[in-house]
């Protein structure tokens, strides 16, 4: 009889997760993290050695820095549900491999089509590895509590990764060839494939049904259209140009097709019905939002500081720090503040402390500020922080824990398409604010005025070329344009942060923290042992 309770204990005691080896994982998990916020960064500062050793076209050299974020973002939703299906450790280790393999064929490519390529490698890999970390994570703390502090830990770990990026990756360039920077994610994987297949949990979601292999190659085709035109819109390319329109177009009937097909199918590959829960759509809206207000700006704040105040490269990311450490601090703090705020309070904060420090960011011009950019960037990186850790948990946590591949891909995808419409939509705004102003300038050439209307960067270049006082003249009204439109995108950013916090108030009041139920196979497991005793007992009192 004690052998038979014994027995049908045991399997209560597993389905808490692993245990105290659960933070253990996490580290795991976030070093994971780390390594693909670190790639998505890393070239940046690498591009001009690039070129100079590949002697890339422009079409190339385009396609080896956006090839990356493209591939990685059309395939999540693929990856994501097939992890549900069969096994999210498996494709995370499997991703683990190919992010290996694609960083070696990288960092020793020899010409800029075997760089693409590996790019390419490196964002299918990529894609296997985000969505898996955080429903590997939902698996592992199934207490909402412990759950909000490992999201906070996850999300401090990317902020560092896309902020230390482009600091190694100058770090690395100054002592080696560019290739370093991907040969930096070889000794990682080494050490992240034994370590993971050995610590890390397998978990599946519902596994009845077939998989939707045609769904899944409809989601990632229409995600690679919508993507690759959002972002030739980012670059400045005509609206009406059919290399911009017929992506948007083609990726865009992919994804309505994709939603009817679900709809339909009686096992879906995503379920949709997810968003009719108030608090899982609008966590998918505030992270969309709260992205499309930002990251434009970033870009943008990043050439302010470099061509605006002549800072270097290294100076720029020094300067950029702060908003790092700040987010860190809102990730490691947002457990707690989930817990005394409750989700709709957080976020609506979050968004609001984001939308002062782009307010407080207006007073930037043409003359160096370092207190006024200090404390606008603290407010900024804990403002974001907040809003997109209290959005990511909440979306993480209202979906079904056997869906949470296909949540976890949802919430990555909302952010990759966030930040893609960001910088479309605010590099148009910045455009527009700025490109009139260098249509009137004395002694300036047509042609020469519409080249610098591009960027600044470029009329810097014309104004070069031109010299003495015209030269000088342009130059001043380029710069002045360029801060003029800088405070343009920073007030329709406000607007939109502002739109942000309006939507949060549609999520729970406060932080739901139900125990969570026992998987029914367990449950059939420990009552096929428990009755059989139970009715022992009771035939022997009733003998007796």
């Amino acid at each position: 009889m004690s052998g038979t309770t014994t027995a049908a204990v045991r399997p209560r005691r597993r389905t808490a997760g692993p245990g105290a080896n659960r933070w253990v994982v996490l580290v795991v998990l976030c070093v994971s993290l780390l390594l693909v916020a670190l790639d998505a960064t890393v070239l940046h500062v690498a591009v001009p050695a690039v070129t100079e050793d590949l002697k890339p076209s422009a079409i190339e050299l385009l396609w080896i820095v956006d090839v990356y974020p493209l591939a990685c973002a059309s395939l999540l939703i693929l990856f994501g549900t097939l992890g549900d299906r069969v096994g999210r450790r498996r494709v995370l280790l499997l991703g683990y491999g190919l992010f290996g393999v694609a960083s070696a064929v990288a960092a020793l490519a020899q010409t800029a089509e075997m760089l693409i390529l590996a790019r390419a490698l490196l964002g299918v890999g990529g894609a296997m590895i985000m969505p898996a970390t955080l429903s590997i994570l939902r698996q592992v703390f199934p207490d909402r509590r412990e759950r909000a502090l490992a999201i906070g830990l996850w999300s401090a770990v990317a902020a560092v990764g896309a902020a230390v990026g482009p600091l190694l990756g100058g770090f690395l360039l100054e002592h080696f060839w560019w290739g370093a920077v991907f040969l930096i994610n070889i000794p990682l994987m080494l050490v992240s494939l034994p370590v993971g297949r050995i610590l890390l949990p397998e978990s599946r979601g519902d596994r009845r049904g077939p998989w939707d292999v045609t769904g899944a190659l409809m989601a990632a085709g229409g995600l690679f259209g919508v993507v690759l035109g959002v972002k030739r819109l980012g670059g400045g390319e005509a609206s009406a140009s059919p290399f911009t329109v017929l992506p948007l177009l083609v990726g865009a009937a992919l994804l309505v097709l994709f939603v009817r097909r679900q709809r339909r199918l009686p096992h879906p590959l995503a379920d949709l019905r997810m968003f009719r829960r108030p608090a899982f759509s609008t966590s998918v809206g505030c992270i969309v939002l709260a992205m499309l207000a930002l990251v434009g700006l970033e870009l943008i704040a990043a050439q302010y500081l470099q061509l605006v105040l002549g800072l270097s490269p290294l100076q720029t990311g020094l300067r950029l720090l702060p908003l790092t450490v700040a987010a860190m601090a809102a990730g490691l703090a947002g457990a707690r503040m989930l817990r005394r705020f409750g989700p709709r309070r957080m976020v609506c904060f979050g968004f609001c402390l984001t939308a002062v420090a782009v307010l407080t960011l207006t007073a930037m011009g043409e003359d160096d500020n370092a207190p006024l950019l200090l404390s606008g960037f603290v407010l900024l990186g804990f403002g974001l922080e907040t809003t997109l850790f209290g959005a990511y948990e909440s979306m993480l946590s209202e979906s079904p824990a056997d869906q949470a591949g296909g949540a976890a891909a949802i919430g990555e995808t909302s952010y990759q398409l966030g930040a893609g419409i960001g910088i479309a939509l605010l590099g148009s705004v910045m455009n527009a604010a700025y490109a009139p102003h260098l249509r009137s300038v004395p002694g300036v050439p047509r042609q020469a005025s519409d080249a610098a209307g591009h960027s600044l960067g470029e009329a810097y270049d014309v104004a070069g070329r031109l010299g003495g006082s015209t030269g000088a003249a342009l130059r001043r009204v380029a710069r002045d344009a360029f801060v003029h439109g800088l405070h343009v995108t920073l007030l329709v950013s406000a607007g939109l942060l502002l739109l942000g916090a309006a939507m949060a108030l549609r999520l729970p009041r406060v932080m739901q923290c139900a125990e969570p139920v026992e998987p029914a196979e367990t449950v059939e497991a420990v009552e096929a042992v428990e009755l059989p005793a139970q009715r022992d007992v009771a035939e022997s009192r009733v003998s007796a």
